[in-house]
Formats: structure tokens, sequence, C-alpha cells
């Protein structure tokens, strides 16, 4: 499956610019396509942690269920990503990017708790109810650079 390239529409000012540059690029193999996004300076990806998908940029402090087993400034590297992409062209499908061309590190910021929550229960006619407080817990993570293979590992 050739990787799906296509050019951002939305600084198009006229219908016919944006006719021109309706139909999707796709060059021959992920390399290129990988190398044509890279050429850009701000970047992003969709990446999948705690079962989720986000967007995610460098710098970004992302807020995700309580991850288990890591500690604050643990180093966490992103494997599942699903989108590749910067402000002119995007790069989608876990296929067409290859495995190990996209790293994305997250560090384990803090693990902290959200606000308070109430839960109130009440049957009817029997007199019984019941409020019920709980904090959810929470792990912070700091997306740090997006790295790009030069030459992407084929597997």
């Amino acid at each position: 499956m050739a990787a799906l390239l296509r050019p951002s529409t939305s600084g198009l000012r006229t219908a016919a610019a944006r006719a021109l540059h309706a139909q999707p690029v796709a060059p021959s193999t992920p390399a290129t396509a990988l190398s044509l996004v890279r050429s850009h300076p701000s970047q992003y990806v969709v990446a999948s942690v705690a079962g989720r998908k986000y967007i995610l940029a460098p710098r970004d402090l992302l807020t995700v269920p309580r991850l288990k087993d890591v500690k604050v400034g643990d180093v966490l590297a992103l494997s599942d990503i699903h989108e590749f992409g910067s402000r002119e062209y995007t790069v989608r499908g876990s296929p067409t990017i290859p495995p190990q061309s996209v790293r994305v590190e997250a560090t384990v910021v803090e693990h902290t708790k959200g606000a308070m929550e109430t839960i109130f229960k009440k049957k009817r006619r029997k007199g019984y109810q019941k409020t019920i407080t709980h904090k959810q817990t929470y792990t912070r993570l700091r997306i740090g650079s997006i790295d790009v293979a030069e030459q992407p590992q084929q597997s």
C-alpha cells in the first residue's frame, strides 16, 4: 500500500487554487513521504497512549489515566504511531509508517489526582441514599522531540 501524502488546502483562497491541490500525491516509497514531512519545520504525530489516540507535538504536556509501573523521570518510547504530519503534508496509517522510522519519547513528569467527583445513589421509596466521593488518578507526560530516521529500517 502506498503512503497517503496529501497537501494541505487550508491556506488556499480561491476555488481554482484548491482544485489544483485537491489530488493526493502518492510518493513511490514511505521513505520519500517521510522525507517530505521531515523537511517542514513543525511536525506532529497521532499516537496511542494508554489505549487512546492523542495528537502530540514537541513540548506538549499530556494527562492520561494512571500508568502503573512507571516512576517520575522515566522516559517512555511511543511506538504505536498512526499519523505523522506537518503543516503541508500528512503520512497516515500504521502499515505505511515503518516501525522504527518515527520515534517519539515521553517523560513522566508527575502522578497526580483530578478534581473531587461526587456520586449520589438513591433507591425510590426505600430510604436508601448514599454519597460516594473519589479523585481519579492521572499521569502527566512531557512529549519530547519527534525524531525521523534518515533511512527507515525495513522489517
